[in-house]
């Protein structure tokens, strides 16, 4: 009986972990920033701009991207919100209880060019 509650506990608390993932690209290390200092965009900016790293997760939000980004010196990071759920019924966005919902959620943190 005590293993099985064991199992069942190890599988719920594995069941609730996040899957994140982080890539960091180059030899530069920039000083932190400022979360609020860190744009949020939603696509690529028209300005030039390096990535310096990559993040995605299941179990995070904006604001957890945005501080990730802070901590590594970025400028700005770009956010994609991907999967989520939907009511057959809504299928467009305008229409869809759960437009606001996600199930990952990815950053690319961005420096701008001089």
């Amino acid at each position: 009986m005590l293993r099985l509650l064991t199992a069942l506990l190890l599988l719920l608390t594995a069941s609730c972990a996040t899957d994140i993932a982080n890539r960091y690209y180059g030899n530069v290390h920039y000083p932190p920033k400022n979360p609020a200092d860190v744009q949020v965009l939603r696509h690529e900016p028209s300005r030039n701009f390096i990535v310096i790293a990559d993040f995605q997760s299941r179990g995070e939000t904006v604001q957890d991207m945005q501080e990730k980004a802070a901590r590594i010196g970025a400028d700005a990071v770009i956010i994609s919100i991907l999967g989520g759920y939907y009511y057959r019924g809504e299928e467009w966005a305008d229409e869809d209880r759960y437009k606001n919902t996600y199930s990952r959620i990815t950053g690319t943190a961005i420096k701008y060019k001089e």
